[in-house]
């Protein structure tokens, strides 16, 4: 397997919808509790993208095996097929990847306390049954969910927990306020989802998975989508006034007509080779502009 067909089969190109959420958390944990613990983030970000790239592998894996659709899906789009990989070779990879991570995430439970247990645990569950089983949640109509929560909200609340988990405290009063500043991550990567079922919805039905663009339709499933990246803004943008983010994230506001540029090409045409890629530059845009934006101001702070 060449390194080019292994980075497709991870898909590398989706990893800002996990790395960004973490790197947030840093930006957080040292701005709002004034704590960083950079051996607890190294293990965790090398955990996480080792689970992350598993999870993505074992969608494929799953997709090769389900498919109905086997002359034109099956050798053709899904990967396996279309570059003759071995599947027993993939799942043994897959695995490989799931077991380091899990080991240390083991290891940062010991160093923090069991609540990561059962946030590690809650990931795991899902990052499995997203494509496993004879439903998996990206076929159901709550798997825009599922990924927008767990990977926009969970990782960036693992990332501030091991960073102050000596004074982290699971009361509503922080919960809320990480559930804020995540709001516009879970947004954009549930959208994610949203805009490959908008598109893939003729060959998710060839294949029977009902997914929330079957039930929705096209057009309510669009307006959905615009809502959801009318809401994330929003909600960035109220971050500074409650004192969860530093006044430079506002400078969002600029690239908004970058936003709408790339929200109406994906209004005017669902073809997943053209116009999927407008959701994944609206994820990456938005996200590295809040992380990005966010550190500046924490940069401004610390020299004035």
């Amino acid at each position: 397997m060449s390194l080019k067909v292994f980075l497709e089969l991870v898909e590398i190109k989706a990893k800002t919808a996990s790395v960004l959420p973490f790197l947030l958390g840093v930006c957080f944990s040292y701005y709002y509790y004034h704590s960083l613990n950079w051996a607890n983030l190294l293990l965790f970000f090398i955990a996480m993208f080792l689970f992350n790239m598993s999870v993505d592998a074992w969608d494929n894996y799953n997709d090769y095996h389900n498919a109905l659709d086997k002359e034109e899906y099956k050798q053709k789009t899904n990967i396996i097929g279309r570059e003759n990989l071995s599947p027993r070779e993939v799942l043994w990879m897959l695995l490989g990847m799931a077991g380091i991570a899990t080991v240390l995430g083991l290891v940062l439970v010991v160093r923090t306390g069991w609540p990561l247990l059962l946030m590690g645990m809650f990931c795991f569950a899902v990052g499995i049954l997203y494509s496993a089983g004879p439903r998996p949640l990206s076929s159901l109509p709550v798997g825009e969910f599922f990924s927008g929560f767990t990977m926009g909200g969970m990782i960036m609340l693992i990332s501030i927990y091991i960073n102050t988990y000596q004074e982290f405290t699971f009361d509503l009063s922080d919960l809320w306020r990480i559930a804020l500043l995540a709001l516009p991550n879970m947004l954009w990567i549930s959208n994610l989802m949203l805009a490959n079922n908008i598109c893939d919805l003729a060959e998710d039905e060839r294949n029977h998975r009902y997914t929330i663009v079957h039930y929705l339709g096209k057009k309510r499933a669009l307006q959905v989508y615009t809502a959801k990246n009318i809401l994330a803004l929003v909600s960035l943008c109220l971050t500074p006034f409650i004192g969860l983010a530093p006044y430079t994230v506002l400078l969002i506001v600029l690239a908004l007509p970058f936003f709408y540029r790339q929200n109406k090409l994906l209004w005017e045409k669902q073809v997943k080779t053209e116009t999927f890629i407008t959701a994944v530059k609206t994820l990456a845009v938005g996200s590295f502009l809040q992380v990005i934006l966010y550190l500046l101001g924490i940069l401004f702070n610390l020299i004035f």
